[in-house]
C-alpha cells in the first residue's frame, strides 16, 4: 500500500491477508483555490482498490480522515466512480469504509458534481452488485445519501456520526437532548443502519455478510457445501414461535443467522440463513425478544408500518439478487394507533407488492396465527407463495374466533356466543380447513420444519416465472 493510514489499516483487516491491490495511489487534488495547492492530498483522501474475502473478489474504498478530513472533492469522487465502473464490469461487490467531513468546500461545484457522479454510479449498480458501507467517523450531509443508497450499512458504536443535518441544526434540538447522528438513533429510529458494533466486529461481520451474498445479480458464487444434517430435527423449534430470530437460527445450517436492521422494527425479523449451503432470505413476525436467555421485550402480534417497510425493502433486495425467500408467519392484524394509521396502508401495499413481484422461490410457514389482511401480506398463497406450510396448531382465518362470533351473533346470549366461537374455530380458523381449500400445501410438525423447507427450496431451484412487460412498478 502507498501509506499506512487508518483507512489502509481497515482495508487490510477487512480483506484476506496480503490480497489488497491499490488503484490510483498517486492521484491528488488538482484544484488550487483557497491555497489548496499548498496542501498535500495523498490519494486525495481516499484509498481505493480490490482484494478478496474468503477468496471472492471485492472492491473497497476507505476514506482517509487525515487528508483534509476525508472531504470529498473532484478527484476523490472520480476514484470512487472508477471503482464502481470496474465492479460493474467484473460483477463484484463494492464496500465503502466512510470517515469524511463531507463536501470539500474549497472545490465547490467540482465537489458537488463529484457527489452527483457517486450517486449516479450507486443508483446504476443497485440490484446489480451488492453495496455495503461502514461508517467509522463522520458521514454527514450529502454523504449520508450515499449510505442510504447502499444495500447494507454498518456503523461504529461510539465515534461514528451519520446525519443529513447535524443534531444542533434541528429546530428545538441539540446533541445533548437527542443525538440524532448517533449509531443507536440511526439503527433503532431511522432504520438506516443494519449493524452497530465496534470496529473489529464490523469488519468481521462484513466478511460474514459477503460470504452469504452472491457476487452479482447473475453469477451466484455464494453456495457452499453443507456440513449440517439436512434431516436434522429441531426439537425446540415449537417453543420459538415468539422469538423467530431464534427459530431461524435453529432452522439454518449450523445455526447461523445474519440478522439485518436488528434494532429497527423489532417485531419484524429480516436476515440471511443458509439451507443446504444455499443462501435464503428470511422474513418473520416476532412477538418476543430474548437476550442472554432472558425475555427482554414483548410485542403485539401485528404488522407495523416500520416493519412492513423493513420487510419490503429486504424482499426487494432478495428478488434482485435471485435469493429465495422464506417467511415465518404469526400475525393477527395491523398496528392500530394514530401514528400507524398515517403510514400503514402504503407500507403494507409496498410489502404486498414486493412479495407479489418477486419471482424467486417463495416458501411460507405459518407457525402461529394468521389472521386477516395481515396474513395475506405475509407471503400468503394468494399473494404468490409457491409453497405454504403450516404447523398443526396454526390458525388461519379472518380474525379470532371469539371476536368473529361476537360480531356475527351480536345480541345473543353468552352460551350462543361460546357455542359459535367453537364452531367458527373448527370450521374457519382450523388449519385443516385452509388446507382443504388449497391455501396450505403441507401440514408439518414443527420438529420437521427444516427438512421440509429444504425439500421445498430444492424442488423450486429451477423455478422460472414471467411478469408483465413494464419499465418498473410505481408502488
Amino acid at each position: 500500500m502507498s501509506n499506512t493510514s487508518q483507512a489502509s489499516q481497515r482495508i487490510a483487516s477487512l480483506l484476506d491477508e496480503n490480497s489488497f491491490v491499490e488503484i490510483g495511489s498517486l492521484v491528488t487534488a488538482r484544484a488550487t483555490d483557497f491555497d489548496l495547492k499548498q496542501t498535500e492530498t495523498p490519494s486525495d483522501g481516499v484509498v481505493t482498490g480490490y482484494g478478496v474475502i474468503d477468496g471472492s473478489l471485492v472492491y473497497v474504498y476507505g476514506q482517509d480522515a487525515s487528508v483534509l478530513n476525508g472531504s470529498i472533492g473532484e478527484m476523490h469522487a472520480k476514484k470512487i466512480a472508477n471503482l464502481y465502473d470496474l465492479a460493474m464490469k467484473t460483477g463484484a461487490p463494492v464496500i465503502g469504509l466512510l470517515d469524511s467531513a463531507g463536501l470539500r468546500l474549497q472545490e465547490a461545484s467540482d465537489a458537488l458534481n463529484g457527489f452527483g457522479t457517486i450517486y449516479n454510479k450507486m443508483a446504476m449498480a443497485s440490484g446489480v452488485i451488492p453495496q455495503i458501507t461502514a461508517v467509522f467517523g463522520n458521514c454527514g450531509g450529502g454523504l449520508a445519501v450515499a449510505a442510504g443508497l447502499s444495500d447494507f450499512t454498518f456503523m461504529e458504536s461510539k465515534s461514528a456520526k451519520l446525519f443529513v443535518n447535524s443534531p444542533n441544526a434541528l429546530e428545538g434540538n441539540s446533541a445533548e437532548k437527542c443525538d440524532t447522528s448517533a449509531a443507536d438513533f440511526q439503527a433503532s429510529e431511522t432504520g438506516n443502519v443494519d449493524v452497530v458494533a465496534d470496529e473489529a466486529d464490523i469488519l468481521a461481520q462484513i466478511r460474514q455478510l459477503v460470504s452469504m451474498l452472491p457476487a452479482n445479480n447473475e453469477d451466484d458464487m455464494s453456495y457452499e457445501e453443507c456440513t449440517d444434517d439436512l434431516n436434522r430435527a429441531c426439537a425446540e423449534l415449537a417453543n420459538c414461535v415468539g422469538d423467530t430470530s431464534i427459530a431461524l437460527s435453529q432452522i439454518a445450517d449450523n445455526g447461523v443467522f445474519f440478522e439485518t436492521k436488528a434494532a429497527f422494527a423489532k417485531s419484524m425479523v429480516t436476515g440471511f440463513i443458509k439451507l443446504n449451503g444455499m443462501t435464503v432470505g428470511a422474513v418473520a413476525n416476532r412477538t418476543e425478544l430474548y437476550k442472554d436467555g432472558e425475555l427482554a421485550e414483548k410485542f403485539d402480534a401485528v404488522i407495523t408500518a416500520r416493519g412492513a417497510e423493513k420487510a419490503a425493502e429486504f424482499v426487494s433486495f432478495c428478488d434482485a439478487f435471485e435469493i429465495p425467500v422464506l417467511t415465518l408467519t404469526n400475525t393477527t392484524g395491523f398496528a392500530a394507533n394514530k401514528c400507524a394509521e398515517r403510514r400503514i396502508a402504503k407500507a403494507v401495499a409496498r410489502l404486498s407488492a414486493a412479495f407479489a413481484s418477486a419471482t424467486v422461490p417463495k416458501v411460507n410457514v405459518i407457525i402461529g396465527k394468521a389472521y386477516g389482511s395481515a396474513y395475506v401480506a405475509m407471503n400468503s398463497k394468494g399473494l404468490g407463495a409457491d409453497i405454504c406450510m403450516a404447523w398443526p396448531n396454526a390458525e388461519i382465518g379472518t380474525m379470532d374466533a371469539g371476536l368473529a362470533a361476537k360480531i356475527m351473533f351480536e345480541g345473543k346470549g353468552a352460551d350462543v356466543i361460546s357455542e359459535k366461537t367453537a364452531e367458527y374455530a373448527a370450521l374457519q380458523n382450523n388449519v385443516v380447513s385452509a388446507a382443504k381449500r388449497g391455501y396450505v400445501d403441507q401440514i408439518v410438525e414443527a420438529v420437521d420444519t427444516r427438512k421440509y423447507i429444504i425439500g421445498a427450496f430444492e424442488m423450486l431451484y429451477t423455478k422460472r416465472e414471467d411478469r408483465p412487460v413494464k419499465k418498473h412498478g410505481t408502488i
